[in-house]
């Protein structure tokens, strides 16, 4: 089998859809596994809804309203039938998120969070498989959540991979056209959880680990993988070929372009990972799979925004060794920070988080109670791989550099 994965930019109008579907018939979809995000910026749009379920219930059923109206125009320009049952199932979705706001009883955000922003995916599937079935692509609707299985960590949940492996083994059909939901999967008492943010592509791989597919393409709205993301750096070049030791670095430094689980199970098998415009489907794109480094050789410049830069000394100017440290991790793990870059001398320690569940003013609470703390919000941590001094000095210039760290591949540098 083949897996594919959109995003929600390439199915994020009618127009997203139908031309979906040409890249499936010009690519071809024989033995195929597409795997769907929400449509456009439907995750935004549920975050939102579940922020006034918390804070503004008055806005609740206005916010849901607004979701509801977006599918409803793309429902409209996709089938001229107000009849087909695709109206029906949509409008059950919808009925289905309500009901689950007027039962809730827990206070959980992160438990409640899975379960309301999970009907992008349900929806957006809906919406596509219908489609596809009305112009005569025969396919499967699957519920990704009756066969990726993990933890209760709601938000970031781990995958249990011997369940998840029987259960595809078992329960999908290979031979014919696959439609399912990424970024999402249930625990033990079937509660939806979701994998993170951008988790589609994770889905993809974990379904070609299991169904020991023969490659996955990401279809996206670039040429392929970039050494710079557009949004922030000029003259950003196409990478044709990164191998997987090269481009798990640098989704551990935080390329958008792919998932940072991603990689991982596609490299035990040595799956290749095709990374490819939705608009060009015939061009070669990028392609990660097993060999040696980057082509072109270039610089890969990464960034992160938003961040905070944690400084810790020592009250008594006592060295901070091995014990202190461990403390500062457990807390950090305790909080949930995601740690992007640690520096630390004999009396300090320096560390780059991103504060992912609104814990920082806890943290730094506990932090004071042991230690001289200093910090820095909305810190920006850019990252260049393959670095030189030339891409040092443009990325520095007109920047109040706070912490810089130099590898002999990489360089990362903290600024304000």
């Amino acid at each position: 089998m083949q897996v594919f994965k959109f995003g929600g930019a390439s199915v994020k109008d009618a127009e997203g859809v139908k031309n979906m579907v040409r890249v499936l018939q010009e690519v071809g979809y024989k033995n195929t596994l597409v795997v769907v995000s929400a449509m456009g910026k439907t995750t935004n749009a549920l975050e939102e809804v579940v922020k006034n379920y918390f804070h503004s219930k008055k806005t609740l059923q206005s916010s849901i309203q607004e979701v509801k109206k977006y599918h409803n125009g793309i429902l409209l320009d996709l089938f001229e039938n107000e009849q087909h049952i695709v109206y029906k199932k949509v409008a059950q979705l919808f009925q289905e998120l309500t009901d689950f706001f007027g039962r809730n009883k827990s206070p959980d955000y992160n438990f409640v969070y899975d379960q309301a922003v999970s009907f992008g995916e349900l929806i957006s599937t809906t919406i596509i498989s219908e489609y596809l079935n009305e112009i005569g692509l025969r396919n499967t609707w699957i519920d990704v959540r009756e066969f990726i299985k993990t933890d209760n960590f709601y938000r970031y949940a781990k995958v249990n991979w011997d369940v998840t492996q029987a259960n595809i083994s078992k329960g999908l059909k290979k031979n014919v056209l696959n439609i399912t939901q990424g970024f999402l999967g249930s625990d033990a008492n079937n509660f939806t959880t979701t994998l993170g943010r951008e988790g589609s592509d994770y889905t993809a791989a974990i379904f070609a680990y299991c169904l020991n597919a023969s490659s996955v393409t990401i279809w996206k709205d670039v040429e392929g993988v970039l050494n710079a993301d557009p949004r922030y750096f000029e003259n950003a070049k196409l990478l044709q070929s990164i191998s997987y030791r090269e481009a798990i670095e640098l989704a551990f430094y935080g390329a958008s372009v792919i998932h940072p689980k991603t990689l991982q199970p596609l490299q035990r098998k040595e799956i290749p990972l095709f990374v490819k415009s939705f608009m060009n489907p015939k061009n070669k794109g990028t392609v990660v799979q097993k060999g040696q480094g980057i082509e072109p050789h270039v610089p890969c410049f990464i960034v992160k925004k938003n961040l905070v830069l944690i400084s810790l000394s020592s009250l008594d100017f006592s060295y901070i060794v091995e014990e202190n440290i461990s403390d500062i991790f457990k807390l950090l793990h305790h909080k949930k920070m995601k740690v992007d870059v640690i520096q630390n001398s004999a009396i300090s320690f320096s560390v780059c988080v991103d504060d992912l569940y609104n814990s920082l003013e806890t943290l730094l609470k506990e932090l004071k109670s042991k230690f001289k703390v200093n910090y820095h919000e909305g810190v920006s941590l850019y990252t260049i791989r393959h670095y030189n001094d030339v891409a040092i000095n443009q990325l520095e210039n007109g920047k109040e550099v706070l912490l810089k760290q130099l590898t002999p591949e990489t360089v990362q540098i903290v600024t304000k």
